[in-house]
C-alpha cells in the first residue's frame, strides 16, 4: 500500500471525527453550549462570567444568560470572588458535576458500545493505537 498523501489523510480525518463528534452528541441531553461551560468549570476551576465567555468565545451578554441558566438549574453557583469585592465567581455545583458526569458516561458508552459492536479485535487494536497519535497531534 503507497504511503497516503497528509493532505488526504487531514481531510478524511477531519470528515470522520466531525461526524463522529456529531453522533456522539445525540447522546446528550443536556445542550451543547451549557456541557461545554459545566466542562470549562470541571476542568479549570471556578472563573467570572466574563472569563469563561472569553474561553467560550463569546460574548459576556451571552454568557451571562447562559450562566443565568445553569444557575436556575442548579448546575452552578455563584460565589463572591475571594480578592475582589466586585466579582463573582461561577463554579458547579454538586448536581452540576453529576450531571456532566452523566452526559460524559452516556458519551462514553454510547462509542463504547459501537467499538465493541463494529469493530473486531484488531480493528480495536488500530484504534486504540490512533487515539494516541490524535492525542500527539492534539497536543501539537
Amino acid at each position: 500500500m503507497p504511503n497516503p498523501e497528509p493532505a488526504a489523510v487531514a481531510a478524511e480525518l477531519r470528515i470522520a471525527m466531525g461526524k463522529l463528534t456529531r453522533r456522539v452528541k445525540h447522546e446528550d441531553r443536556i445542550p451543547h453550549g451549557q456541557v461545554s461551560v459545566l466542562g470549562t468549570l470541571d476542568r479549570d476551576g471556578a472563573m467570572t462570567t466574563s472569563d469563561l465567555a472569553a474561553d467560550q468565545r463569546v460574548r459576556p451578554q451571552s454568557m451571562a444568560r447562559a450562566v443565568g441558566l445553569l444557575v436556575d438549574q442548579g448546575l452552578v453557583v455563584r460565589r463572591a470572588h475571594p480578592t475582589d469585592g466586585r466579582k463573582t465567581l461561577v463554579d458547579l455545583s454538586p448536581a452540576g458535576r453529576t450531571a456532566l458526569e452523566a452526559e460524559r458516561g452516556r458519551r462514553a458508552g454510547w462509542l463504547a458500545q459501537a467499538i465493541e459492536d463494529e469493530l473486531t479485535g484488531e480493528e480495536r487494536e488500530v484504534l486504540a493505537r490512533s487515539a494516541a497519535l490524535m492525542e500527539r497531534l492534539a497536543a501539537r
